[in-house]
This record gives structure tokens, C-alpha cells and sequence, in this order.
């Protein structure tokens, strides 16, 4: 089965993003199709501190306790997108953003490779290309999808109950000011250098793993 995101690739590159297509992506999915993509869940994978997508494999194809693909998107600490699924992905989970509860079926979700810590021997700075890419990648998939940079939350914001969730680890709302930048910008086609030149959003004063596995 093909299902609907399959411009998801190409919407990452007219940004001029790095992309990488995993292989079966435009027929991978799980629980059916995303019926009608209103936004976009940001996420962290609370993963390996070394490698620049060591969690690209859990985000294909899952835990024990939860089935792949578990995003549709992950973003490397290079800036790099690799495209994974272009049907459902379970990454949302009970929820609700902007009066919106469906996740799985309504919103896509972006793993980014991190830790989710800010000090300590896993902690993980956020590379200023990785956020860059975020934004820029962000900003792209709402415009495409024509929705608003306020469609754009982070796991925190969404899961309920309130508390079941903290990723990602940065700014939400300086990161939806930022986006919201980026989708000015694409809109008036200037798109040769897809950096903002901003330092990336400051890291919460906090620390957390999530187990170890995919936030």
C-alpha cells in the first residue's frame, strides 16, 4: 500500500535539506494512513550519546512494547532527514494539541536524535545545524500541509495526561517563532541557505532519559 506523505521527501529537499529515503518508506505505516495532516510533533529520541542517528533502526521498526515505525521522520545531529514512513507512525500516543486529539492519524511526527539531557555524562548539546534543520524542516511541512507555525508542538505540549511526556528538550515557543521566520522566508521563495543565523534555542535547566528508549 502507498499512503499519502509520500511528499515528504521531496517537500524536505525544496528546502534544501539533506535527505536520505529509507528503503520501503512510501509503503510503511502502521494502524493505516495520516487521513489528514494538520501539524507536526517534535520529538527527541532520548537515545545514544554517540552516532549521528544510532536510533534510526527503534524509529523503523519499534520496541518490544510498541510497534514501528515510531515517527515518519528522524532528524540526525548532522542535520540529515531520513524519510521513514509515509503512512502512520506511532509517536503521538493519547493527546491533544490546538483541539486536535488524534495524533497518530493527524499529526507528523520528527524524532531528532538527542538525549533529552542537559548536564552530566550524557549530556547533549543541540548542534546549531541540527536545529536549523529543524526549524527549516518544520516550517516546510507546514506550509506544504497549509497550516500555521502554532500547529507545531512538542510531545510535552500534546501528551496527556499532562506530565507523560517531556520532549524535546529545547524552547517550544521560541522554536515556533523561529519557524514561524523560516515559513516567511519560504514563502517569498529565499531558500539558497536554509540556516537561520540564531543560535540554537537554550536547553532546559533539567535532566531526564525516558529509560533510555524513544521519548
Amino acid at each position: 500500500m502507498v499512503f499519502s506523505l509520500t511528499w515528504l521527501a521531496d517537500t524536505l529537499r525544496a528546502a534544501n535539506l539533506p535527505v536520505e529515503e529509507v528503503h520501503g518508506w512510501k509503503n510503511r505505516g502502521v494502524g493505516g494512513d495520516v487521513t489528514s495532516a494538520k501539524g507536526v510533533v517534535c520529538h527527541h529520541t532520548a537515545g545514544p550519546l554517540a552516532g549521528n542517528a544510532p536510533s534510526l533502526n527503534v524509529v523503523i521498526h519499534g520496541r518490544p512494547d510498541l510497534s514501528g515505525p515510531l515517527a515518519q521522520l528522524l532528524l540526525a545531529r548532522d542535520g540529515t532527514y531520513y524519510v521513514i514512513a509515509a503512512g502512520r507512525a506511532n509517536h503521538a500516543g493519547p493527546g491533544k494539541w490546538h483541539e486536535v486529539t488524534s495524533g497518530n492519524a493527524n499529526f507528523i511526527g520528527i524524532e531528532a536524535e538527542n538525549t533529552g539531557l542537559a548536564h552530566g555524562p550524557k549530556a547533549d548539546p543541540w548542534p546549531m545545524v541540527q536545529m536549523n534543520a529543524y526549524r527549516w524542516g518544520v516550517a516546510a511541512i507546514l506550509r506544504k500541509i497549509g497550516a500555521g507555525a502554532s500547529m507545531c508542538c512538542g510531545h510535552g505540549e500534546y501528551a496527556l495526561p499532562k506530565g507523560r511526556k517531556n520532549d524535546p528538550s529545547f524552547d517550544m515557543d521560541q522554536f515556533r517563532l523561529d519557524v514561524d521566520a523560516c515559513m516567511s522566508i519560504l514563502g517569498i521563495g529565499k531558500v539558497n541557505n536554509p540556516l537561520l543565523q540564531r543560535p540554537a534555542p537554550t536547553m532546559p535547566n533539567q535532566q531526564y532519559v525516558n529509560g533510555g528508549v524513544i521519548a
